[in-house]
């Protein structure tokens, strides 16, 4: 009798060992923001290394026009949807603005509200120096966290928009720093968002953590784009950094024209997505409410 098949490698979850590995490897890290079921069903099935709940999916699901007005309950809700969605992919969520700024202890308390209502198994916190207390209370609480630096989306106004860090060496250097702090405080990774590609590939070859490009070249150890990104389903904003893969609109436009077209010609619904009484039933209707139908 012939043994079980072994010839497909069993699939693991993902850990923090894991990707420290891969690292070590010189793997390259793939970390993937999404915000709602289909997408983390679809890329955890392909194998995405993170899922990261953004607060970005504010944006897109919600229409909020930054970040800082997306609220702990909309991250809650979409953290919710990827942890039905995933069963692989290590659940991160983004910690959203004001949710972990007031103190070490309202850090731990939100970082574990998710971890208990929405399965997180880790966190991301934007910021710098300046937050390492609160995050290495999230880490001594025994909730992971990847520090994020860079361009900060809550801190925009601080930073002058939507700019590129670290530019200067100066600028550089207190990023070096912010990711220090970071790792000091027990971040097990820190994400590089929009940093130039000294700064990024200075600190993956130096930290002894995975560090993750988003905008910030490719010398990390990993990757982080924004799934509606790759779709191109952000339309007020298209990032030099992201890479469209497929651009949705117009053929969600198409599809939608299309559907109005075929009902205002009454083509839709059409025979075989319409439901019909057998006939001795309809001519029984007929009778009891002479009434007769066209067809």
């Amino acid at each position: 009798m012939p043994g079980p098949d072994t010839t497909e490698e069993r699939r693991r979850k993902v850990t923090i060992p894991m990707l420290e590995a891969k690292k070590r490897r010189g793997e390259p890290i793939t970390q993937l923001a999404v915000y709602e079921y289909r997408h983390a069903v679809i890329a955890d099935r392909l194998g995405v290394d993170i899922l990261c709940v953004s607060d970005t999916g504010g944006m897109i699901l919600f229409g909020h026009k930054d970040t800082t007005s997306v609220t702990f309950d909309e991250v809650m809700t979409m953290a919710k949807a990827v942890q039905r969605g995933s069963s692989y992919g290590l659940r991160m969520v983004d910690m959203p603005y004001w949710s972990f700024h007031v103190s070490p202890e309202q850090a731990v308390e939100n970082a574990g509200r998710f971890v208990a209502e929405a399965g997180a198994e880790v966190m991301k916190c934007e910021g710098n120096v300046h937050h390492a207390k609160a995050i290495g209370a999230i880490v001594r609480a025994g909730i992971p966290v990847q520090g994020h630096i860079g361009i900060t989306p809550m801190r925009m106004p601080q930073l002058g928009g939507f700019r590129a860090q670290g530019k200067t060496a100066d600028r550089a250097k207190e990023l070096i720093e912010d990711a220090l702090a970071m790792v000091d405080a027990g971040c097990f990774s820190i994400l590089c968002e929009v940093t130039t590609e000294e700064v990024c590939q200075y600190l993956a070859e130096t930290l002894p953590v995975p560090v993750i490009s988003l905008g910030a070249g490719n010398k990390g150890d990993g990757v982080h784009i924004i799934a509606s990104d790759l779709f191109h389903l952000y339309e007020e904003h298209t990032p030099r950094h992201s890479k469209i893969y497929t651009d949705l609109i117009p053929i969600i436009e198409d599809v939608y024209r299309r559907y109005m077209d075929d009902v205002r010609t009454r083509t839709y619904p059409g025979p075989e997505h319409t439901v019909y009484m057998a006939e001795e039933e309809r001519r029984k209707l007929e009778e009891l409410l002479s009434w007769v139908p066209t067809r």
